[in-house]
């Protein structure tokens, strides 16, 4: 199905993980990509990909600390295919340290990436949108934004910032035609969370998740593009966990997978 045909979107942090997924499955439904990394190699790399499957889609990098990289990116957009009607801002960075231990410095970058960022970046493309006749915003935060978690001060504060954010945004924008909703991944299997995840992390990731395993980029890939999509015209402000069922936990009783009649038990309150 072509359910993006004749539409422009923007993606962030699209050279690898959840945004390199979302640009190809967003190019098999038809939309136009302009795609931005801090990695323009991978950016490019991901726009090639597209293109050699008869997609189009242009790369180019930004930081999306810098207003001024942002915008020209919109700019880009507008020039290549028109105005971007969908944005989805994948773009961000992942700490796991315990608050006693984190640095001043280590906060800063988190908040300046992931909930500044996110600013910049829907900022510019919803003052696009308002002037061209509306839009779907999808950010990214995560499940850490939503529950507290050991070593996860930084980055679940900035995922906050980000539901809070999106919240706003979608009660703004409403009029204009724009809707705005938010993803709440839990654990899926991104490079940034291959480097993050220790063997003591999976394991206490596992016991919390109902489904019993970590999602795929694809997994996300796909509820974004539910999101971009005409299927959730009347749905904004709202925030969709992709999480095995992580966000909707307390105590479970597993049986052994050995099938004897013990129950594992799983406290995640």
């Amino acid at each position: 199905m072509n359910e993006l045909a004749g539409r422009c979107a923007m993606i962030t942090g699209a050279g690898s993980g959840i945004g390199r997924a979302a640009s190809l499955r967003f190019a098999r439904a038809g939309a136009a990509l302009c795609l931005t990394d801090s990695n323009a190699t991978a950016a490019h790399d991901v726009a090639r990909s597209i293109q050699a499957g008869g997609g189009r889609a242009i790369a180019l990098a930004a930081d999306v600390t810098r207003r001024s990289e942002v915008e020209a990116a919109v700019q880009a957009a507008e020039a290549a295919f028109g105005p971007p009607d969908i944005l989805l801002h994948s773009a961000g960075i992942g700490l796991e340290r315990p608050f006693l231990e984190t640095g001043a410095d280590e906060w800063q970058r988190l908040i300046d990436v992931d909930l500044t960022g996110t600013f910049h970046v829907c900022q510019a493309v919803a003052r696009s949108m308002v002037q061209n006749g509306g839009g779907r915003i999808v950010t990214i935060a995560s499940t850490a934004g939503v529950r507290g978690g050991s070593g996860r001060a930084a980055y679940g504060a900035a995922k906050a910032g980000v539901i809070g954010l999106t919240r706003a945004m979608a009660v703004e924008l409403a009029l204009h035609g724009i809707g705005v909703n938010c993803l709440a991944p839990g654990a899926i299997e991104t490079e940034l969370v291959q480097r993050m995840h220790s063997a003591e992390t999976r394991i206490v990731y596992r016991a919390g998740i109902p489904m019993d395993r970590y999602g795929t980029p694809e997994e996300v890939a796909e509820a974004a593009l539910f999101l971009a999509g005409e299927a959730s015209a009347y749905i904004t402000g709202h925030v969709l966990g992709v999480d095995g069922g992580f966000l909707a936990a307390g105590v479970m009783h597993r049986r052994q997978a050995t099938g004897d009649e013990g129950a594992a038990l799983a406290g995640t309150d």
